[in-house]
């Protein structure tokens, strides 16, 4: 059992929450995640470790409800406790120090980015933080990141605050502008990070995304977060989550991504209506 210590609504739909997990705050690294199961019944998902706290034995995540199993989550309260929490999984962040490197989030992913964002500047990079959701009403962490970084840039796609666009177009203003930049991280909707890996790529500009592969048991004994990088089959959950984006199939990876799609929002609708069967 892991107790829920604290909570907060970051939006409308994304959820932040500190679990008690003393070994996992102990142990994990920037860019680990971690697969929960609310209760004896409930599916295994995956989720990034955005933070921890070893005095408290704490460890942070953010998710977005999209489904039944997030919306369950979404509906616990402090004192609560999730059934089972495993971790800290998934191969920790190459951190070294780059020069200047440019971290990107989108959505949700920015909470992903961050611990990355925050160990990157502590090994003595200079960080360039882009930003980005649909609207104002969906920016997260916007402080913390600006905080983590040498300079942040927010961008929504409506214009409704900061940088009207999505936050390719800011890195491809960056290049534009002659900006030297040693390394990109961009961690996001599939959508997002296929179009940065494209735009860096003539630039040779190496770019690592992190990959929200279906996973199950996450041990790499299921293979059903495998994924193609550099033409070669990979397991998320033990090779990654990390990968070279210049490398990955992305059409394949969210191929795959809605495989389950009606599935999901059958059991979603049934939740949302109070059903109570299988």
């Amino acid at each position: 059992m892991s107790r829920i210590v604290f909570k907060e609504e970051l939006s409308d739909s994304v959820v932040r929450m500190d679990l008690e997990a003393p070994a996992i705050a102990r142990k994990r690294r920037a860019g680990q995640f971690l697969v929960l199961r609310i209760d004896e019944r409930g599916e295994r998902i995956p989720l990034t470790i955005v933070d921890s706290d070893e005095e408290r034995g704490t460890v942070t995540i953010i998710f977005q409800v999209v489904g039944k199993t997030t919306a369950l989550l979404a509906a616990l309260a402090v004192g609560d406790d999730v059934q089972d929490v495993q971790g800290p999984l998934g191969n920790p962040t190459e951190i070294e120090h780059y020069g200047h490197v440019v971290c990107i989030g989108g959505g949700v992913g920015v909470g992903v980015i961050y611990p990355i964002t925050k160990v990157l500047r502590e090994a003595g990079n200079r960080v360039t933080s882009i930003i980005g959701a649909r609207n104002k009403s969906l920016i997260i962490l916007e402080e913390e990141m600006r905080a983590a970084s040498d300079r942040l840039v927010v961008a929504t796609d409506d214009g409704s605050y900061g940088v009207r666009g999505f936050v390719s177009a800011v890195l491809q203003g960056l290049i534009d502008d002659g900006e030297k930049i040693d390394r990109v991280f961009a961690i996001g909707p599939v959508p997002m990070m296929k179009v940065i890996a494209n735009l860096t790529r003539p630039h040779g500009i190496k770019t690592i995304v992190s990959l929200n592969a279906i996973m199950v048991d996450a041990t790499g004994m299921c293979g059903a977060c495998r994924v193609v990088v550099g033409g070669q089959t990979k397991f998320t959950c033990v090779e990654g989550p990390e990968f070279d984006g210049h490398e990955v199939d992305f059409d394949l990876l969210a191929s795959r991504l809605r495989m389950y799609c009606e599935q999901e929002g059958v059991a979603y609708e049934r939740h949302r209506c109070g059903w109570q069967g299988n």
